[in-house]
């Protein structure tokens, strides 16, 4: 069997693992109900005051999960209406009002693309200048039903599709550079952060998996590539997350107006010109199979790997790094699936025979989603669920829901705050992964051209599954924090 066969294989089959469902359906709404009718509670208060009002308790005196807890538990209801920032003073045009769905099954709702649309609203009635992405709507800011959506989907399908050939090689690859440092700073410092050493390693696997560019033939590309990419994403997401410093200087200079993309042009462009001089074979196979230009090309590119793919797993790994780090009894009952299951080297294989492995990644990105908020717009009138209610809502509505809570839904997660590093085990186990929505759909879901689910969605959690098992191979102990690795003891090999 031909090594481009072998390593495809694992994301076809993802679906038939032990932690997977046998079958895939397409989102859909949940089927009515019998419930009462009830008018969505809250509102949206005066002009201008409402949302300057709400602004403040989200990021100042509550916090984002505060937030919307304090109102669920006010209006009585998973489903009410209130603002979100961005707001006033400099946001022109952007509308905070939305319709919070903070349940599962209400959440739903938010993926079933017959009923709802998803243009322009990735991160909300807020849209970053096209000037970060080269004066164009790149694949992640356009509807299903907009003609290019298609084009574009398929194409960050197939380039997925073409990347497994390396994914193994190149991630096994980097993982080994990057904690053979964090190994030298313990043993030379007492302790080594994981947090740079990660983000350089990530950004060389993906840029080579996905484009088929080497960031070593460009030394500044190489060395200050992934800062780059920090810096231009931070500038478009800035209005729209916590950051946690000294207020009012957060609300002062962080949420009352957008950043501009002169800031971080220079970096880009030059990111854009290593694409386009060191990724020409991926430019001309999707010019004469998908009938894209080298714009449309590059720029979706650096979008897919800098917002989606660095971005993402700039966040969830971590999380898993830490999860792992501070728990020993977890890392006993991890090592042990490892050890037995993994032969002479880690695969894609071998990790898909690993239950424990997979729900440890699915219950990190259960409590800590890579992207906390949910977007969608209505596409028509229509009547939307609740456990105990049903809501009318209305052409036009923004439907926004925050996964942290919708993901500790007690109607459906036995003891939904805490971390139970088997729950995705088993029969049962595998029946809840149609509530966990982190992909932008349920992990039962399938993505393609008709849907916004994350192309990457089986390639992310088998990844973040490659990492623990590397990690529970590499060493027979690892303790550290959510930024620190302050001990190891390597395995004896």
């Amino acid at each position: 069997m031909a090594m481009g066969t072998k390593m495809t294989m694992p994301f076809r089959m993802m679906s038939m693992s032990p932690g997977m469902p046998s079958s895939s359906p397409p989102t859909q709404s949940p089927a009515p109900t019998s419930l009462p009718l009830r008018t969505i509670p809250g509102s949206y208060g005066w002009p201008l005051l409402g949302p300057i009002s709400d602004r403040l308790d989200y990021f100042w005196f509550q916090g984002p999960e505060t937030f919307f807890k304090k109102r669920i538990e006010k209006h009585k209801s998973t489903v009410f209406r209130t603002n979100v920032p961005p707001t006033f003073p400099f946001f022109a045009g952007v509308n905070p009002n939305v319709v919070a769905v903070l349940d599962t099954k209400s959440f739903a709702y938010l993926f079933d693309m017959d009923i709802v649309e998803k243009k322009n609203i990735l991160v909300g009635e807020f849209m970053p200048s096209v000037k970060f992405t080269g004066n164009i709507r790149t694949c992640a800011y356009l509807d299903t039903s907009e003609p290019q959506h298609t084009q574009l989907k398929n194409f960050a399908m197939d380039v997925l599709k073409r990347s497994s050939k390396v994914w193994l090689s190149e991630l096994v690859a980097s993982l080994d550079t990057m904690w053979d440092t964090i190994d030298t700073d313990v043993s030379q410092k007492g302790s080594g952060s994981y947090l740079i050493p990660l983000q350089k390693a990530l950004f060389k696997f993906l840029v080579k998996s996905l484009t088929g560019a080497d960031p070593s033939k460009s030394p500044e590309i190489a060395e200050g590539g992934y800062v780059m990419l920090d810096k231009w994403l931070a500038l478009q997401l800035l209005p729209t997350i916590k950051i946690g410093i000294l207020q009012p200087l957060e609300e002062i200079f962080l949420h009352s107006f957008a950043y501009p993309f002169f800031l971080v042009s220079g970096d880009y462009n030059k990111l854009y010109q290593f694409i386009t001089d060191e990724a020409k074979e991926l430019l001309l196979y999707a010019k004469t199979e998908f009938g894209l230009n080298q714009e449309e090309t590059v720029h979706n590119l650096l979008f897919i790997l800098g917002f989606n793919a660095f971005g993402g797993f700039s966040i969830f790994l971590p999380g898993l790094i830490s999860r792992i780090a501070s728990d020993t009894a977890l890392q006993e009952k991890l090592r042990n699936e490892v050890r037995q299951n993994s032969g002479p080297s880690l695969s894609f294989e071998s990790v898909m025979k690993m239950p424990l492995v997979q729900s440890v990644v699915y219950e990190t990105l259960r409590l800590s989603p890579p992207v906390p908020m949910q977007f969608a717009r209505a596409r028509k009138d229509f009547q939307l669920s609740s456990h105990d209610s049903v809501f009318d809502i209305r052409k036009g509505e923004l439907l926004c829901g925050y996964q942290p809570l919708v993901m500790r839904d007690p109607e459906v997660f036995d003891d939904p705050e805490s971390f139970k590093a088997d729950r995705f085990m088993g029969e049962e186990g595998r029946e809840l992964l149609s509530y966990l929505y982190w992909s932008n759909g349920p992990q039962t879901g399938s993505p393609s051209e008709s849907n916004k689910q994350c192309a990457a969605k089986d390639y992310v959690t088998l990844t973040g599954s490659m990492m623990v098992a590397y990690l529970l191979k590499r060493y027979d102990s690892i303790k550290g924090d959510s930024a620190s690795i302050t001990a190891v003891e390597k395995a004896v090999k």
